[in-house]
Formats: C-alpha cells, structure tokens, sequence
C-alpha cells in the first residue's frame, strides 16, 4: 500500500491498469496526459479499495481540462485566461490571502503592471514579471488569492506546473493562522511546502533502451537498488532514471510512479514590515510549521527585505548553472539552468538529443573537476558554474 495525501492507495492494480498508467507517466502533451488518464480510469477495478486513486485521478483529470482550455482561451485572444507560458528559466507562483501585499512585492521585483489596491482580491487573473539574478531569470507570478473559491483550483493548477511559491503574508494580521489555512489548502491538494524527509523523481524515457539507472544522493532505508528496479519492472517500466533524494522507501518509490504527491520548495515574505513588526515567537511559530523553508521580513513599501528574495529563492531551489562552449570558443553567455546534482548527460540533452546520441566525451572547467578542462563521460556530476564542453562522433 502507499499513501496518498495521508490515506492509503491499493499497490495490487490489474496488470492493464499498471500498463495504462505508463501511459500517463510518458505523456508530454496535456492533450496526451489526458486521454491516457481516461484510460487509466477506465481500467481500475470500482471497489472500496480503489476509491482515493480514482478520486485522485478524476481530480487530476478535471485540473488538466481546464489547464487545456486555459490554454485555448490564451491561444484564441481570449482576454480570461488563467494559463502563464513559462519564459525564462525559473517560473515561481507568488501566493497568499487577500490584500497581503502580493502584487506589490509583484511589482517591486520585476515592474509588472500589476493592480494594487487597499481592498481585497483586487488581482483576478495571473500577472507575470521576470526577475534576473546570478544569469537566472525568475518568472513571478502574480495570483489571485487563494481563499478565493472559484478560482482556487486554477491557482492551484499554476502552483502545481511551477518551480517554487514565493508566500506573502501580512504582518499586521494574523499570519500564522493564515499559514496554517494555506498550507491545509495545498495539502489537501497533494502539494507538499515542507521539504520531506526523503523523496524520488522518476524520469521514464520514450525512446531508446537506456534501462533503469538509478542516481542515489541518500538511501533506501528497507531495499536495494535492485529492489527499486525490479518493482518499476512491475509496472512495466523499463527505461527510465531514478533520482533518491534522503532516505526514502520502497513505498515512497512506488508513490512517485503516481505522482500523487508534489513538493514545491518556497520563500515566506511578511511584507509590511514598515506598519507593524512581527512578534518574534510568531516567526518562530511559522519557522516549525515549515522547518525547511526559509522566513524573510520587510516591506514593498520601504523596499526592506526583497533584496533577499531572489538569492534565498536560487538557494532553496538547488538549482545550478552550467555555461557550455563549442571547442576553440568563449562560453556561452546565457547558462543553462539544472537541478543541483545534475550530470553531463543532462546537458547533453538539454542541447540537443543528437548531442546524448552521438556523445563521446565531454571537458569541464570549475569546481566538480580535479583540473582545468578534464575529460568525463556522461555521468559525471556538475557543480555551479562550471563549463562544458562536449564532443561528439563525426
């Protein structure tokens, strides 16, 4: 059994219904994603023990009919529309209750036309920025309050396609209670602002016969990395890689075929610092209901404090820059953004899959390498910063 969203979903689905939801897990395309989550549907068995994974999934499905006619609306020239088109490299949903600031702070970040008034749930549709830091350029994104009802769900669906939240609060309200209401929101929502003890991102690949590779950074605490494989086989799965961030369990592995729960790394903002300044057990109090998430204090007013957002946002994401160049040329520019503990192979990929596909080797510059420009192969681990060069057959 693995758990979902605190309640237990049934391991023990027909073949077919495991079959279907490779489907889903290979799915691109929101089009794709949806007819193969009615498929799915269409293959589990209605009893008792299959209720949460079919309300699981029914959610899901709606939540990607309305990103899709989102999307169409955008398309058509519709002036209502809900769907951001992710721009730049990093695109963090701005959240929080009514009349806390977020359109300011919105503004002050990036010069966004945003719309800022004194009376609540003035912000009805999403409005993004861009902020730039360390060559990374953050797309922000300005949200209608989550306490709103009707749109809840559409707030709910940006948060769920982003990289991180940035959550504002107000100083001169009650702010911890208003934690405690969004963090019960997101959790009902399967989507986790508390950085789990452990946690496994599965990648399943389309094409090719790479196998299951598995890239530890902690530990199965009751498996092997034999164990790992041989239950994605039971699903079916037999390309694809395994990322194991902290300890994790076999269940935790098997939650993650289904996606049933997301983290999102966040920043706390209290804005209005310049009216009120928070008690220092309230921060303490927000400190261990997200233990892992970083609290900053200031105000859009005075400026005090967003200085901080944008470097805390790059820390709390782990994410990494990695500059390539052609042999004989300066590196580039622009870097390309990666996950911390990203290797050569997604780089290569990144560019171009002919690059992964004709690979021989590749030459780094920086600090994951003993000496300037030495030679690696695919799986070798990058560190910000660094440059690579690849080289390829032909």
């Amino acid at each position: 059994m693995i758990s979902l969203n605190g309640e237990k979903m049934p391991t023990n689905l027909p073949a077919e219904a495991k079959a279907k939801w490779i489907k889903v897990m290979e799915a691109r395309s929101i089009e794709e994603k949806i007819k193969a989550i009615e498929e799915f549907l269409s293959s589990v068995p209605k009893h008792k023990g299959t209720e949460r994974l079919r309300e699981w999934a029914t959610k899901r499905l709606a939540e990607l009919r309305e990103e899709l006619e989102e999307r169409r609306k955008k398309k058509s020239g519709s002036k209502v529309s809900f769907f951001i088109e992710k721009e730049g490299d990093i695109q963090i949903v701005v959240v929080g209750p009514p009349n806390t600031g977020k359109s300011s702070v919105v503004k002050r970040l990036t010069g966004a036309r945003t719309i800022i008034a004194e009376y609540p749930f003035s912000t009805l549709t999403p409005v993004p920025g861009m902020m730039k830091h360390n060559d990374v350029y953050f797309q922000l994104i300005d949200t209608p309050a989550l306490s709103q009802g009707s749109l809840q769900r559409k707030v709910i669906g940006l948060i769920r396609n982003a990289d991180g939240v940035l959550i504002v609060l107000d100083a001169t309200s009650d702010f911890t209670k208003d934690l405690e209401t969004l963090i019960s929101i997101l959790r009902r929502e399967g989507i986790l602002l508390s950085k789990p003890k452990g946690r496994v991102v599965i990648d399943v690949q389309r094409t090719g016969k790479t196998g299951i590779r598995v890239t530890s950074m902690g530990k199965i605490v009751d498996g092997t990395i034999e164990d790992v494989r041989k239950l994605l086989e039971s699903y079916r799965i037999f390309n694809a890689h395994v990322k194991i961030y902290g300890e994790v369990t076999l269940d935790d592995v098997e939650q993650s075929i289904f996606e049933a729960t997301v983290y999102k790394p966040s920043v706390i903002f209290i804005n209005k610092n310049d009216l009120r300044a928070p008690a220092p057990n309230d921060i303490e109090k927000i400190k261990r209901m997200l233990p892992s998430t970083p609290v900053i204090v200031g105000s859009a007013v005075t400026g005090l404090g967003l200085d901080k957002i944008a470097p805390t946002l790059y820390e709390v994401l782990e994410i990494i820059r990695v500059y390539t160049k052609a042999p004989n040329a300066p590196p580039a520019e622009k870097p390309i953004v990666l996950r911390k503990n990203a290797t050569v192979r997604e780089v290569a990929k990144s560019i171009h899959s002919e690059f992964l596909e004709n690979f021989l080797y590749a030459r780094v510059w920086g600090t994951s390498v003993k000496y300037p420009g030495e030679r690696v192969g695919l799986d070798h681990v990058l560190h910000d910063g660094d440059i690579v060069e690849i080289h390829t057959k032909g």
